[in-house]
């Protein structure tokens, strides 16, 4: 009986040792597995792979100047990945394996030389990315292949693919993508990049089914939900029955007072006038407010179903349009509807193209979300079909929330936006917002969004105490000359204002938030004022500063002129925010006095540095243009590479004995297009034009928000 134990305990034991070693084996082999690394063309840009991270090969030979990058340690994801890489030291000019992670977008990219490789300077961008070096991080899966945001298909080329080997393209590089787990960083927004799979969303999981329950009820429902959440708001009956007697009122609940208003149907059908007649308002903001965090909900992700057909559109119109449709608790099922219809009507209006407008839609309630984007629908007949079928989030009327989702995350490249059309934002509001707006519409207007609102029922006088931030909508829009607003007494009076706000929004000669060169920039003249440019060459040099400046679109959110003189010393002759009208800054730099002495160049580009462009607003665009007629008696190439590392553009103009030298160090690079000489001062007029032009074709060269 013991051998036969013993046999038994042995061959038991022979077995977990066999078993051991295959499993050892096994996971030795899987260690083993090679990770196959795609490789990407120097010219790829990060914001047009979806991805939220991936490794990738870049090939020799991505040094150069025409493969562009924007930011320092955090780059713009319109810049080269690869250069990128190269200017952070991850790699060099002969390539190799890097890692990508995308991020959130920054108020501000600072360009920077380093590696061999000039980094611009940027304003503002929605999407941002890290680089490192290739290796993965532990948990995390990469594909093999990536995705590219371009509707065209791309061929992926895989650093392990033979010649022979079958590399997707198109949908089939969409659905072996689908197949890996989607790495997720911590740092990354959830609606950065879309997630590729397709999911649907059943209505009945997301809203309330409409049911028998009598009106009373359902306030009564209403109005509880309502106090699980902040603010003031009103909260409309659900149910609207017309000329029947139990809708003849409808009740307004404040959940913070648990007052209700009751007014007759009657209030909801007068006329509205000709919305020529809106108010001149005056052109007034206050900033200070805190800027709204992202990380809301988005329908982004949703792969659209192939179009059937593409319009032309309206080639009058080219405009690309994100409607915020209210879909809070307040506006009811009725006038939900009457909202869905006015969209539709716009749409049709509107004459959905290619070539001519495109339009998507946002709706908020508590949180943001999009229920189409730009590319989803290319004709005004599949966009109206798919505005009829959208369903009621519910909430609050957060549009702060909103309107700072449509700044980070709905006017991007991989949605459609196509960057040589103006972006318009119409803000859908039912009576008033609850939460704050301003900050949010101020970032949105400086990064280029011409922001309108259609408000409808404003608020009685008895309801003004409980609006969250008054005078919304003067705090809101692009100009606060009536032109952006439209006040609609009654839902049933929508429709009478569709013409007026799509002729208002097709009117691209006034959509004047949109960025361009003229615009969005603080530039600070750097002028010599020492004994050999003489008081009447002084005079002249004033006349091309004035000559410069008047070119531009100057106020305190535009353009912003600022100007130095120096000699051995250094004098602020007025700074970026003394002056915003155009007129007065033409009649402070006529009013600046010769000063005369030595020559010290190098100090006054420090002393700009410090005195006028620290002061220099984040999503403005840095141009220095310094002028002088002879040799530094200091070093003018520390300061320079200072002034060039804080993301100041640098442009020098010499005359008569000014160093060339000194002019290239001084100059950003290329020096050819940010340097300029002259032998005589009266010649100085020639460079205006070109110093304008180089100016907007270095603007034209980045994206446009």
């Amino acid at each position: 009986f013991l051998k036969t134990c013993l046999g038994f305990c042995l061959f038991v034991l022979g077995v977990f040792l066999i078993c051991t070693y295959a499993a050892k084996e096994a996971t030795r082999k899987m260690k083993k597995a090679k990770l196959y690394v795609p490789q990407i063309d120097c010219d790829v840009k990060a914001g047009k792979i979806i991805n939220p991270e991936f490794i990738a090969k870049c090939p020799p030979g991505c040094q150069d100047v025409k493969y562009r990058v924007y930011g320092t340690d955090i780059y713009a994801s319109f810049s080269s990945v690869c250069n990128a890489a190269i200017h952070s030291g991850v790699i060099d000019n002969t390539g190799g394996k890097i890692l990508v992670q995308k991020v959130a977008g920054h108020s501000g990219y600072r360009g920077s030389f380093s590696n061999g490789v000039r980094s611009l300077s940027l304003p503002r961008w929605r999407e941002s990315f890290l680089v490192s070096e290739g290796k993965p991080r532990k948990g995390v899966t990469y594909p093999s292949t990536l995705e590219y945001s371009s509707s065209i298909s791309t061929a992926v080329k895989s650093g392990n693919c033979t010649d022979h080997a079958d590399v997707p393209t198109g949908d089939a590089v969409r659905k072996e993508y689908q197949t890996s787990p989607v790495p997720t960083p911590a740092t990354q927004m959830a609606t950065t990049t879309p997630t590729p799979t397709t999911t649907t969303t059943d209505p009945s999981t997301t809203m309330p089914r409409p049911t028998t329950t009598p009106a009373t009820t359902r306030t009564k429902a209403v109005a509880a939900a309502a106090k699980t959440r902040p603010g003031l708001h009103r909260v409309r009956d659900i149910v609207f029955r017309g000329t029947s007697t139990s809708a003849n009122n409808r009740n307004i609940l404040r959940p913070n007072t648990g007052i209700q208003r009751q007014e007759h149907v009657a209030a909801f059908q007068r006329v509205v006038g000709s919305p020529a007649h809106l108010a001149m308002e005056t052109d007034l903001w206050k900033p200070g407010l805190s800027l709204f965090d992202t990380g809301y909900s988005s329908k982004e992700e949703l792969n659209p179903k192939p179009l059937e057909s593409t319009s032309q559109g309206n080639p009058n119109c080219k405009v690309d349009l994100s409607f915020l449709m209210d879909g809070s608790w307040s506006i009811g099922k009725r006038r939900f509807q009457l909202q869905k219809q006015f969209l539709g009507n716009v749409a049709q209006a509107l004459g959905i193209g290619s070539s001519g407008p495109l339009m998507g839609i946002i709706q908020y309630g508590d949180d943001p979300s999009t229920e189409f984007n730009l590319k989803t629908y290319a004709n005004s007949k599949d966009l109206r079909n798919a505005i009829e079928k959208i369903s009621q989030k519910g909430g609050l009327s957060n549009v702060g929330k909103a309107l700072s989702f449509v700044n980070k995350n709905f006017f991007l490249d991989a949605n459609g936006n196509r960057g040589g059309a103006p972006n318009v934002a119409v803000v859908m509001v039912d009576g008033w917002p609850t939460d704050r707006v301003e900050e949010a519409s101020r970032l949105a207007r400086e990064s280029g969004i011409n922001i309108f609102f259609v408000t409808i029922e404003a608020a009685a006088e008895n309801e003004k105490q409980n609006i969250v931030e008054p005078n919304f909508v003067d705090k809101a829009v692009c100009r606060t000359n009536g032109f952006y607003s439209i006040n609609v007494p009654s839902w049933f009076s929508l429709h009478k204002v569709v013409q007026p706000l799509v002729k208002r929004v097709c009117d691209t000669e006034r959509l004047v938030c949109s960025k361009t060169c003229l615009n969005s920039a603080d530039i600070g003249f750097v002028i010599d004022g020492s004994s050999s440019v003489s008081t009447s060459n002084f005079r002249t040099v004033l006349q091309f500063v004035a000559n410069i400046s008047k070119e531009f679109e100057i106020s305190d959110t535009d353009t912003r002129i600022g100007a130095v003189q120096y000699t051995y010393e250094q004098r602020l002759e007025f700074s970026f925010d003394k002056y915003s009208t155009k007129q007065d800054v033409l009649s402070a730099i006529k009013r600046i006095n010769y000063w005369s002495g030595g020559t010290s160049t190098g100090a006054a580009i420090s002393y700009a540095l410090e005195t006028l462009f620290s002061k220099s607003k984040p999503n403005k665009r840095k141009i220095m243009i310094l002028i002088t007629d002879g040799r530094s008696y200091d070093d003018v190439r520390v300061p320079a590479l200072a002034a060039h590392q804080s993301g100041v553009i640098a442009y020098s103009v010499g005359v008569a004995w000014a160093a060339q030298d000194e002019l290239e160090d001084i100059a950003t690079d290329p020096d050819k297009e940010h340097s300029f000489f002259v032998d005589e001062f009266d010649n100085l007029y020639h460079f205006v034009n070109q110093i304008i032009q180089n100016i907007c074709t270095e603007f034209n060269s980045q994206p446009r928000n």
